[in-house]
């Protein structure tokens, strides 16, 4: 197969980029900025259907692996600038994609989603708007791509690993409280987590077999306290964490909202509700079993 890698740069692109070539497949790296292995320099979000198809001619498939930081607070109202970034490149591209002939296809999408259709009790989309935008997303993408080019959505937890130089957008604030004298505490409920590695795997599996499914993934799923534990582990300031009572991080969080909310901004996780999900055991079933420390030493791995 010949695919082309949106995001090939990235912690996940340049992973998904790594396991098509090991497979055997040719890889086509795109990205917003030129680095060493990129082969072609656009900006997704402005990017035309023309531009794209450009782009995708001779290909067998797409993978489309950027990402939009959901918790950075922005001027009311988000949801147009979350749809610029996240609905409208891919439903141009899977335009694209569908008008070039392209067979099969593959979007990093997020585990929201899943838990969206596990919980609908939830009322997830309508709380917050980056889990209504990947909902779009995926729906929008699939309808543009059409019948005959099937397109993965993989519901990704939190990824860890390195690829160079690039990391986990979290990854930094994590590390650096790790290291510092800072006691460590955590609430109740947990998160699936994952390696870059696993997703690449994932991905090229589904395009081999021109999947259009819903995958969600997991390697492990840790309880908050686990996953300190672990990065303290590996920063090498291994300590006990604290337990944050539930009532202190749905205070802490309310008041984030409010001075949001005064500010005149939003987030694409909502902080009032944030603790809804914080506190909740956001686990997938099953996970793949694969080791997870490896790529937690890579994250988190001495400067």
């Amino acid at each position: 197969m010949r695919i082309l890698v949106i995001g090939g740069s990235g912690l996940i692109g340049a992973s998904v980029v790594a396991v098509l070539r090991e497979h055997g497949h040719d890889a086509t790296t795109v990205a917003r900025t030129a680095r060493d292995g990129v082969a072609h320099r656009l900006d997704v979000e402005s990017a035309s259907v023309d531009d794209l198809r450009r782009l995708l001619a001779g290909h067998d498939g797409v993978v489309y692996a950027t990402r939009t930081d959901e918790q950075r607070p922005l001027p009311k109202p988000i949801y147009p600038t979350f749809r610029r970034d996240n609905v409208d490149p891919v439903v141009r591209l899977c335009t694209a994609a569908r008008r070039e002939g392209l067979t099969r296809g593959v979007v990093m999408g997020s585990y929201y989603t899943y838990f969206d259709r596990l919980h609908p009790q939830w009322r997830l989309a309508e709380r917050h708007t980056y889990i209504r935008c990947r909902l779009e997303q995926a729906r929008e993408g699939r309808a543009a791509a059409g019948p005959d080019l099937p397109v993965a959505v993989l519901e990704l937890p939190f990824v860890f690993g390195r690829a160079g130089d690039r990391l986990p957008n979290w990854a930094g604030p994590l590390d650096r409280w790790a290291r510092s004298r800072t006691p460590l505490v955590a609430p109740t409920g947990g998160t699936a987590a994952t390696s870059a590695r696993s997703v690449a795997e994932i991905a090229v599996d589904a395009l081999e077999r021109a999947s259009g499914a819903d995958i969600p993934v997991a390697d492990v799923n840790l309880t908050w306290t686990d996953m300190l534990t672990r990065i303290a582990e590996a920063v090498g300031r291994r300590r006990r964490v604290a337990r944050l009572p539930a009532a202190a991080a749905r205070a802490a969080l309310c008041l984030g909202g409010a001075a949001q909310a005064l500010g005149g901004k939003e987030s694409g996780i909502n902080p009032t509700y944030l603790a809804d999900l914080l506190l909740a055991d956001l686990f997938i079933e099953p996970t793949t079993g694969r080791p997870l420390d490896p790529a937690l030493r890579e994250t988190f791995a001495a400067p």
